[in-house]
């Protein structure tokens, strides 16, 4: 939607279209934006909800404006939520990618975002479609043991630390000890209803990140899935198919650890599950 397109008044324009930031309600250190397309009508059908879950460098805005196109031309609303670094330690990065970090609950916090953007705008919020990459996919493949039931499907990109199906490796290398960690319980027995993609660049080789004893978002063990955010991905990809989950692996050729360079096959899986091609 260009900005000659969005309603000429002064609330209107910045909920249209691409959106302003929004602070939750839920909680105001958190923030989210949108696009909302042309073909939304508060009075018409409810339209399909995806959600764009940044990683370290919360990118949110730019990973909504990479989908601006796609919202306009499937008719589907973006959500790009903003979790910000610094919260309680001032040098944490990585607070959302494990779930839980001290008293908050980041699957919450979405999804009580998800609930106010569907009462704010004509949009399904039972079941939404989710992409992250990196850090978001860590989160997105965490909150889809926690939350099967509220996705039409899930897109992990290239994370550089993976949760196995696995009772026994703790919490977050397994699943021993997540209702104790995080409480919640993972819903296995749903997952594999769930459509799944794995995506990464083909040249995501680098490791200075990922390998890093010591610092607060390591667990010895994670290098057992592999050295290389390929070799994890690869992992936990047959991890799930060998609990029943089928999984679409995209490589995308001649891509270092770049998120805008692997959002075409994203939105390639996100096209078949809205126009019914899914499982």
């Amino acid at each position: 939607m260009s900005d000659s397109q969005r309603p000429k008044d002064p609330q209107g324009f910045y909920s249209a279209g691409a959106t302003t930031l929004f602070a939750s309600r839920y909680d105001q250190r958190f923030s989210y934006c949108l696009h909302v397309p042309q073909q939304h009508d508060p009075d018409g059908e409810p339209l399909p909800l995806v959600v764009l879950q940044h990683g370290t460098g919360r990118r949110g805005p730019q990973y909504r404006d990479h989908f601006s196109e796609f919202a306009e031309e499937h008719g589907c609303v973006v959500l790009a939520p903003v979790f910000p670094a610094g919260i309680g330690d001032p040098d944490d990065l990585h607070n959302f990618k494990f779930i839980r970090y001290g008293d908050i609950r980041f699957d919450l916090v979405l999804l009580a975002i998800v609930e106010e953007v569907g009462e704010r705008f004509n949009v399904r919020t039972g079941r939404f479609l989710l992409h992250g990459f990196s850090g978001g996919g860590q989160f997105a493949h965490r909150f889809f043991y926690l939350h099967p039931d509220r996705l039409a499907g899930v897109s992990i990109g290239a994370p550089g630390r993976v949760t196995l199906i696995d009772e026994n490796r703790p919490w977050w290398l397994g699943l021993r000890g997540v209702e104790e960690i995080v409480g919640a319980t993972p819903k296995l027995g749903e997952l594999a209803d769930v459509p799944v993609q794995m995506v990464v660049g083909g040249e995501d080789t680098e490791t200075w990140e990922i390998n890093n004893p010591g610092d607060s978002n390591w667990m010895d063990g994670a290098q057992d899935a592999g050295r290389t955010r390929i070799e994890r991905l690869t992992t936990l990809r047959e991890n799930f198919e060998k609990h029943g989950i089928a999984v679409r692996f995209d490589t995308v050729p001649g891509v270092a650890h770049e998120p805008m360079q692997v959002l075409d096959p994203v939105q390639d899986f996100f096209t078949e599950l809205l126009r019914g091609g899914g499982r």
